[in-house]
């Protein structure tokens, strides 16, 4: 098996077992957890837009430029994350009053967040068959990515009456479609010549996209001060976390 299979899979194998963080998150004070997502947040939000602003485009224009193909990409992925933010939230419209048994909300929800996560299985592969540090670039920003939104679609499932055990195991099976989303990438990538340029694009405005309008807006809920600046500390260092990695290369 080569490096970049390896790789790829072992990646998306290591954020797919973030999804099991939600029970232990669920085990800590509500009033301690929620300054830590936070934090989380914020500096996922400056590792996303790092690794789409300075390993993925840089990548994606190489020396070919900044042309209209690469503009429509980069558009596609806002497009497309759009969309599916619009699936997954469409939940907080059907919560039910009562409980005691599943509602369709959750399993909207775990259909959404498959499609996120094959969609992140595509989008590793892509940036490690450019190359492997622009491919742990892109892995730590989904793993960091993943933990605060993991914990919170734990919480949607226990809302929407499935039990505890349930709850973790379908988010796990739903978060292994990355695994096939990886899979499908890289066999693609043997038949369809460069599939790496249209995806490597489509990753940077799909991140562009989460940071700005997923993440960065639940920072802007925090009036305190000292806690707000807390929080763009935060975001500076998921940044500097990008630069970091650029050594690598």
């Amino acid at each position: 098996m080569s490096p970049i299979w390896l790789y790829s899979i072992g990646s998306v194998l290591a954020v797919s077992l973030i999804s099991l963080i939600g029970v232990i998150a669920f085990s800590i004070n509500n009033v301690g957890l929620k300054p830590i997502l936070l934090y989380m947040i914020s500096f996922s939000a400056g590792a996303l837009l790092g690794d789409a602003l300075i390993h993925l485009l840089p990548e994606a224009v190489g020396e070919r430029g900044f042309g209209l193909n690469i503009s429509l990409t980069v558009l596609s992925g806002i497009a497309v994350s759009f969309i599916l933010e619009k699936i997954i939230h469409w939940r907080h419209c059907h919560q039910p009053e009562s409980e005691g048994h599943e509602h369709p909300f959750a399993w909207m929800n775990l259909f959404g967040d498959g499609v996120h996560n094959f969609i992140d299985g595509l989008i590793i592969s892509a940036a490690y068959l450019v190359s492997i540090h622009v491919g742990l670039a892109t892995t730590l920003a989904v793993i960091l990515h993943e933990i605060p939104q993991e914990i919170g679609d734990f919480g949607v499932l226990i809302h929407g009456g499935f039990s505890h055990k349930k709850a973790l195991f379908m988010n796990f099976l739903t978060a292994l479609s990355a695994v096939l989303g990886a899979v499908i990438a890289l066999l693609l990538s043997g038949y369809v010549e460069g599939i790496e340029g249209f995806l490597v694009p489509f990753a940077a405005g799909s991140f562009i996209y989460i940071a700005g309008s997923d993440l960065i807006p639940e920072l802007h809920k925090e009036d305190n001060t000292a806690k707000s600046f807390v929080q763009f500390i935060a975001l500076v260092l998921g940044v500097l976390v990008m630069v970091a990695l650029t050594w690598l290369e």
